[in-house]
């Protein structure tokens, strides 16, 4: 992979960067020459694997575990991540889970509230924590991930996973309006079917999936490294003019 010497020796953090997609993001920025801080809630051992693997390279890095549906540890991530690298240039907002498919006659109060902590409340306590540090610099960048149920509602069972990740798109609005005068680009990215991670082995059936890949124009699902490289890129622009926008990953099959 080639390195992207706009992020050469910057500062970035990723949430939930030891796991799927996230895992990948992960990759792509250290193979970018980046310095990393990889925030995990379970996958401590591919968390470890990957600061040898940015280490081996010269670059610093570190894993830090924590719930960031909890204030403290997403105050405390931030924390961590600026007493190690010295200061955060890209947040990248990836922390989120589907966790089961349910219903609207199934709904119980105590899961709405889970799913949207977990996908929309934990992103507004790590980027309140972040912003002030991120405005050290003339340029800083965030990259949220959402998703295409955002966009389109999802499949059945979705209902409050899309509902949150529809108003992860609203946040990356609203927060670009007013971070901009600090200096921070705030984007999104959607992604669509993204199969070989936990999540769609997890809550997509190969019948769905082969459905959905039918309906697809390019006629193939996306991967963990179609939606790292759209990442890395919008991270990248930190200095550009791009901010306020959702970059859609998903083949074609939803576009507006």
């Amino acid at each position: 992979m080639n390195n992207n010497t706009k992020l050469t020796g910057k500062n970035i953090l990723i949430t939930a960067g030891a796991q799927g997609i996230g895992e990948t993001i992960t990759r792509h920025f250290i193979d970018s020459g980046a310095n990393v801080a990889i925030h995990y809630f379970s996958s401590a051992a591919t968390a470890n694997e990957l600061v040898e693997y940015a280490s081996s390279k010269g670059q610093k890095a570190l894993a830090i575990a924590g719930d960031l549906t909890q204030e403290a540890d997403a105050n405390e991530l931030i924390e961590k991540t600026v007493n190690a690298l010295g200061s955060l240039d890209v947040l990248i907002n990836n922390a989120g889970s589907l966790v089961a498919r349910k219903m609207l006659n199934e709904m119980e109060i105590e899961f709405w509230h889970k799913v949207m902590d977990i996908n929309l409340t934990s992103m507004m306590l790590v980027t309140r924590a972040a912003a002030p540090y991120l405005a050290k610099n003339s340029n800083s960048s965030i990259v949220n991930l959402a998703s295409l149920a955002g966009r389109k509602g999802g499949h059945p069972g979705s209902l409050v996973y899309s509902t949150s990740k529809g108003a992860i798109l609203t946040f990356t609005r609203a927060l670009a309006s007013e971070l901009g005068p600090q200096g921070t680009r705030v984007n999104a990215v959607a992604p669509g079917l993204i199969l070989g991670t936990s999540f769609h082995n997890t809550h997509t059936t190969a019948e769905s999936a082969a459905a959905t890949v039918a309906g697809i124009p390019i006629q193939r699902a996306g991967n963990a490294d179609d939606v790292a490289r759209a990442v890395v890129y919008l991270a990248s622009e930190y200095d550009g003019f791009i901010t306020g926008a959702t970059l859609d990953i998903n083949g074609g099959v939803y576009n507006m």
